[in-house]
């Protein structure tokens, strides 16, 4: 009977775990969502893509207090329960500057912000929707093809490089249209800026962590 339970807890664990990457997964898409309904002038839509990427933040922050919990006594090895804590930690931190960056955006739907800043938001929000998907499948091959793990990681290197240039160019729009832009909504602006780029080396961070356990488990 104390086997059964430990193989329960343990797959527990694990489903857990899953949905909470998933979940992390879904925030980005839906900041990417929120961006393109302001670009487009739908506050409302823009709106809901908020409230489900809020709800599933909420989500992310219960499985990440039970998966710590259930990992304290559970029957995972040790170093098995630090992969997942490491992971689970890095994606809690990912989905937080999702959120941040979600409640700039709503934040600037009640101001006049230049077409061409909300376009170049876009692209950007593209490219993280893109990281974090190739994250989800690095992770996801880390138990059954390593190398491909790596070959993931390292797409994700180039992605958030991608994310560098775009934060670059964001700027000098800032820069651009300073002078006729209230100096409320250039804060604004600039903790969006700062929280997609936050996303991206979260993302990246993660990343990281995937090839530290892809080169480790080959070694063991």
């Amino acid at each position: 009977m104390e086997r059964w339970f430990s193989k329960r807890r343990k797959f527990k664990v694990l489903e857990m775990a899953d949905r909470q990457m998933t979940l992390a997964i879904d925030t980005v898409i839906e900041l990417e969502k929120a961006i393109n309904a302001a670009l487009n002038g739908n506050k409302l839509e823009a709106i809901a893509s908020f409230n489900r990427l809020s709800t599933a933040e909420h989500e992310i922050d219960e499985l990440r207090r039970i998966v710590f919990e259930e990992l304290t006594r559970g029957s995972l090895q040790s170093k098995d329960r630090e992969d997942i804590m490491h992971l689970v930690k890095r994606l809690d931190q990912m989905a937080d500057h999702v959120k941040d960056a979600s409640r700039a955006v709503i934040l600037l739907l009640e101001t006049e912000v230049p077409k061409e800043m909300w376009k170049q938001f876009a692209k950007t929000a593209k490219d993280l929707v893109a990281c974090a998907k190739t994250l989800l499948k690095a992770i996801e091959n880390l138990g059954t093809d390593p190398m491909k793990a790596m070959e993931l990681a390292k797409q994700i290197d180039k992605i958030e490089s991608q994310v560098d240039e775009k934060t670059l160019k964001s700027k000098a729009l800032l820069l651009k249209y300073s002078k006729e832009t209230d100096v409320a909504t250039l804060v604004l602006l600039k903790d969006l800026i700062e929280e997609m780029e936050h996303v991206a080396d979260a993302c990246d961070d993660t990343a990281d962590y995937v090839r530290i356990l892809t080169v480790s488990r080959e070694a063991s």
